[in-house]
């Protein structure tokens, strides 16, 4: 599936020698990433495709006369668009060649050298490890560091990722963004800019069942129960009050394998709960909290009335959904390097036979769509171990020439329009029309 890459905004510079350049500003889920060159996406791709051959996406074409303003905006949306459908294939993420690119124009980008430093960690139970790194290590590695510093099963390490994690006022958790693979976790928490912010090591799976994988290694099963514990300590997990009597009790004892057993039971385990929010239904305005997980969206929206009414959309209705970008961001040098003001996530949910849009307020909605595609990517990996037939390469980012599953009921699809010129088409439902499985 593509990653939520986007370039917002480009501006022009100057030269040593007096000429004239396209600075472009990428963002990743929201958030600066780098800011490059034409020529040198340009030579990327070049190394991209001397490794990969002609099944790389087309790259915008060399203009050798100067561009109008027109043409200018035509080459950002390419390059754009090229840097989300080439993130679709698992094995470009893969390579060092795409890797080594990335890793280089983000510590460019935000002048930082390659040397020895000190990271600290934070676990789910809200004490840090603090692990030493090289500023250029990627969140893969970073974890791999975690998993040795630990005690983690290596081989379990897909069951975790590394995440911005902000803690506001009377300790209120937010899940700020999931790090990418490729991502430089040095870089990319000194230039989030988001205060009391820490890299965090949780669960990165939305199906409470795979649990079940984790529980002969015993550093797995302490993150799972540190996690369950702040999970409900939160509100994120609703146990009932006898649930809740029984967990304690189970935690006195310490005794975790009865209590995750216990929790997962518990109303909403496992999911990700978001910032409150506003939404579009019933009506326009109305305040929402949305957990995410077990193939659901739960939302528990606040009327005008301050009555509260909770709806579940389940994922299996889900045809396909986008995030957009409502305003307008000018200046990426000044202390605005994000783009989580003014986003929306939309999605297209059947409903009494019927296909209805509905439309969420969130800056977080960057998160929100990952956590989307994390659900369907473990409804695919689960419908392949059910079907012989089926073959898929990894859960995430797979190929969709890996694999053959049959969704009469469901197309799944995300995009991501990033410039107020393309919101009224993201208004238009047949900009869906014609969606294929080779667009996944």
């Amino acid at each position: 599936m593509k990653m939520h890459f986007c370039i917002p905004v480009s501006q022009q510079r100057s030269d040593a020698l007096g000429g004239r350049y396209v600075l472009y500003s990428v963002h990743l889920d929201g958030f600066l990433f780098c800011r490059v060159r034409y020529s040198q996406l340009h030579g990327w791709n070049e190394q991209l495709r001397r490794v990969f051959g002609n099944c790389l996406p087309p790259f915008p074409p060399k203009y050798y006369l100067a561009m109008t303003t027109a043409m200018a905006d035509e080459r950002r949306d390419q390059l754009e668009q090229y840097l989300q459908n080439v993130t679709m294939d698992p094995n470009v993420l893969r390579s060092d060649v795409f890797v080594e690119f990335l890793k280089l124009a983000q510590l460019n980008t935000f002048d930082i050298a390659t040397k020895k430093a000190y990271l600290d960690i934070l676990l789910p139970n809200e004490q840090s490890i603090r692990i030493e790194i090289i500023t250029s290590d990627t969140a893969e590695r970073v974890l791999e560091v975690v998993s040795h510093k630990t005690g983690l099963c290596r081989e379990l390490l897909g069951y975790f990722g590394l995440f911005l994690i902000r803690f506001g006022k009377e300790g209120k958790l937010s899940v700020v963004k999931k790090l990418a693979d490729f991502e430089l976790p040095y870089v990319s928490l000194g230039s989030s800019e988001v205060e009391n912010c820490k890299v965090g090591l949780r669960k990165w799976y939305m199906d409470p069942s795979l649990d079940s994988v984790l529980m002969d290694c015993r550093v797995a099963v302490d993150l799972l129960y540190m996690q369950a514990i702040q999970d409900i300590e939160k509100g994120w997990a609703k146990p009932t009050q006898a649930q809740r009597q029984k967990l304690e009790a189970f935690q006195k004892e310490d005794n975790q394998t009865k209590f995750l057993e216990l929790a997962r039971e518990v109303r909403h385990y496992g999911y990700l709960q978001l910032d409150p929010c506003t939404c579009d239904y019933p009506e326009s305005g109305s305040g929402a909290v949305l957990s995410v997980g077990n193939n659901e969206i739960s939302c528990c929206i606040t009327l005008p009335d301050s009555q509260t009414q909770d709806i579940v959309f389940q994922m299996s209705r889900v045809k396909c959904w986008q995030v957009t970008f409502l305003g307008a961001l000018l200046d990426t040098d000044g202390p605005q390097r994000t783009l989580n003001q003014n986003l929306e996530l939309r999605f297209q949910y059947s409903e009494d036979s019927c296909w209805q849009w509905f439309v969420i307020y969130t800056k977080q909605a960057f998160l929100l769509s990952s956590c989307l595609k994390k659900m369907i990517s473990e409804k695919m990996v689960k419908l392949a171990a059910e079907n012989t037939e089926m073959q898929i390469e990894v859960p995430e980012q797979s190929k969709s020439k890996k694999y053959h599953i049959q969704q009469s009921q469901q197309k799944d699809y995300s995009s991501f329009l990033s410039r107020k010129s393309k919101i009224k088409i993201a208004k238009d439902d047949c900009v869906f029309g014609n969606i294929k499985e080779e667009d996944l």
